[in-house]
């Protein structure tokens, strides 16, 4: 284990239908990174990952439900993907106050595949440049962030891929910013 991301805590935030490698591959690398990792959702409970969207995976205990969470007690925050997973996200208050706020912050943001769907809903990719899933480069355009077809793009501490292919240089990206931090230069 690495010590990049000791006394470090971030936050991963997911809902139903998240991808599962997307949540445990992140989750794993900035945990062997030295970082403590809390499980935010729309409630306590459990939620349910997916494969491919399609076939059910594992259930994930959460360790908070996002109304009682405050971004002041995250270093970094994770939005995995799985289509349904953002999509109950973005039509949550909570989660997009949180999302938003967070942001707002400048602290440093990683997001794969529909997982930026959230970002959109939160303002946060306006003047941005992202990559996402390419379903999702209409939604962004339209947000006014510019779409890239890339691995993984970073811009002022926020990380964005395309899919789980993208998965090495996404973990490696996220554990490099969490260990950078805030962003005073997004930080509004």
């Amino acid at each position: 284990m690495s010590a990049e991301l000791q006394g470090k805590k971030i936050a991963i935030l997911a809902a139903d239908g998240v991808e599962q490698v997307e949540l445990e591959q992140p989750r794993q690398a900035v945990r062997e990174a030295g970082a403590e990792v809390e499980l935010l959702s729309l409630q306590r409970g459990e939620i349910q990952a997916m494969h491919h969207d399609i076939d059910r995976g594992d259930k994930f205990p959460v360790d908070k439900a996002v109304a009682d969470a405050s971004p002041e007690d995250y270093d970094g925050l994770l939005l995995p993907g799985g289509t349904v997973n953002p999509d109950n996200l973005r039509q949550d208050e909570d989660a997009v106050r949180f999302v938003k706020a967070f942001f707002a912050s400048g602290k440093p943001i990683g997001a794969i595949c529909h997982g930026p769907w959230t970002l959109v809903e939160a303002g946060a990719v306006r003047n941005r440049t992202v990559t996402s899933y390419p379903s999702l480069r209409t939604d962004i355009v339209n947000a006014g962030g510019t779409w890239v077809d890339e691995e993984v793009v970073t811009d002022a501490g926020l990380v964005t891929s395309r899919n789980p292919d993208d998965l090495p240089a996404f973990n490696a990206k996220i554990v490099e910013e969490f260990a950078e931090g805030r962003h005073e230069a997004r930080a509004a």
